[in-house]
């Protein structure tokens, strides 16, 4: 079967391993980067961090809303951690196209190459919306082996 007809794509080789212990959770999702990130002082804590696409605001807070101290009018380190991650997950033509970003994708290294192109400021989300996601994505990768239907699953290829 010739690749472009495959409902399935073979996912690109990344540089490096994702540093899923930092950043667990990311996607470009309803016209956001998105994302949960480790706190580097709690263990216990994890961030909610996006970036919106168009316009370029952005916001980080922990799951239980509370906004990150190191947001102060522009990008934190979580949402530099998100973009880096982002970037191997994605690679740059899919992050500056699904970002919006006139950045030159074969210019950009890392993901911080991308923050003087990101114009917004900070805009509250409700961080529910991403975790609840991210619990979601938890929930399918830890599924069982089975041969039963599994109905919330129904949505994958077969």
């Amino acid at each position: 079967m010739a690749k472009e007809n495959r409902s399935v794509i073979q996912p690109r080789s990344l540089a490096r391993a994702r540093k899923v212990d930092k950043v667990p959770f990311v996607e470009l999702y309803a016209g956001r980067l998105q994302g949960v990130v480790s706190s580097g002082s709690d263990e216990d804590r994890v961030y909610v961090s996006y970036f919106e696409a168009g316009t370029g605001n952005f916001y980080c807070s922990t799951n239980n809303n509370r906004p990150c101290g190191g947001l102060r009018g522009s990008p934190c380190k979580h949402l530099a951690s998100l973009l880096d991650e982002a970037l191997l997950q994605y690679g740059a033509e899919r992050l500056v196209h699904g970002l919006g970003l006139s950045a030159e994708p074969d210019k950009v290294k890392r993901g911080g190459d991308l923050l003087r192109f990101i114009k917004g400021g900070p805009h509250k989300i409700e961080a529910g919306v991403v975790f609840s996601r991210f619990l979601t994505y938890l929930h399918h990768v830890s599924v069982k082996p089975t041969t039963a239907p599994i109905p919330e699953m129904g949505w994958f290829v077969r």
